[in-house]
């Protein structure tokens, strides 16, 4: 299998971060990793061998990413506004740096598909709705939707409120609405067995989904059942369940 990886760098970021990419063509699919995750995670946790049959008929190309989070929203030490500005500086990275990297990597692709597991599906989800233009269409296994719920404390300001799809999405409204139900296709997908409710996982992916419905945005919800945990085995057959239509 085809896997080149490059270190990109972006104002704000205290070092460089990794993207790795499995695949010689295909749909580019980003892949945002779980809390504090690196790029690698994916493969050691087996996702990129379940996805291998998508990968070796070149219907996608995945791309890999480093987290943040160690700045943003897993950084007790800072308030919770500071942490939501650090992710204006990792949405930064991703929509310039990252981007730019994989128009030139895969030239006349098509549009790109963001995925992610548990905080990488907040990622997913968050930078879609942010940026559908880059990103229509967003998989997330077990996500978490409330940054406000991540042990946060102190001010929250304006980049906390653009940045928590719980607050914003409700706010909606006018011609950008219109754009994104035009535009946008989510699947959220969850379980309902061992700590996808003390997570905050499946309350707020049923929340999150109610709240899209409700504004017309084209959203899926797929909840399996108690046996699924929030762990790697379950979120390689949601994805290899969902991402196949796709590409």
């Amino acid at each position: 299998m085809d896997r080149y990886e490059i270190s990109l760098f972006s104002p704000g970021l205290d070092r460089p971060l990794s993207v790795i990419r499995y695949g010689h063509w295909g749909r580019p699919v980003v892949v945002f990793p779980t809390s504090g995750g690196r790029a690698a995670d994916y493969a050691d946790r087996g996702m990129v061998d379940a996805l291998s049959f998508l990968i070796d008929a070149g219907r996608i190309k995945l791309y890999c990413l480093d987290s943040l989070d160690h700045l943003s929203w897993s950084n007790k030490a800072v308030d919770h506004e500071t942490r939501a500005r650090h992710h204006d500086d990792y949405e930064r990275w991703v929509t310039e740096e990252v981007v730019r990297f994989i128009r030139g990597d895969s030239p006349g692709s098509g549009d790109l598909l963001a995925t992610g597991c548990s905080l990488g599906g907040f990622h997913a989800v968050h930078f879609a709705l942010r940026r559908p233009d880059l990103f229509p269409v967003a998989i997330a296994s077990s996500g978490a939707f409330d940054p406000s719920w991540w042990n946060t404390w102190g001010y929250a300001g304006l980049s906390a409120y653009v940045h928590n799809p719980m607050w914003y999405v409700p706010d909606l409204s006018g011609e950008h609405l219109d754009w994104l139900r035009s535009r946008l296709h989510l699947v959220l997908t969850v379980g309902r067995g061992p700590f996808e409710n003390e997570t905050g996982c499946l309350p707020t992916t049923r929340a999150l989904a109610s709240r899209l419905q409700d504004k017309g945005i084209h959203c899926e919800l797929d909840e399996w059942g108690d046996d699924a945990s929030h762990d790697w085995p379950w979120w390689q057959r949601q994805i290899v369940h969902h991402l196949p239509r796709f590409c």
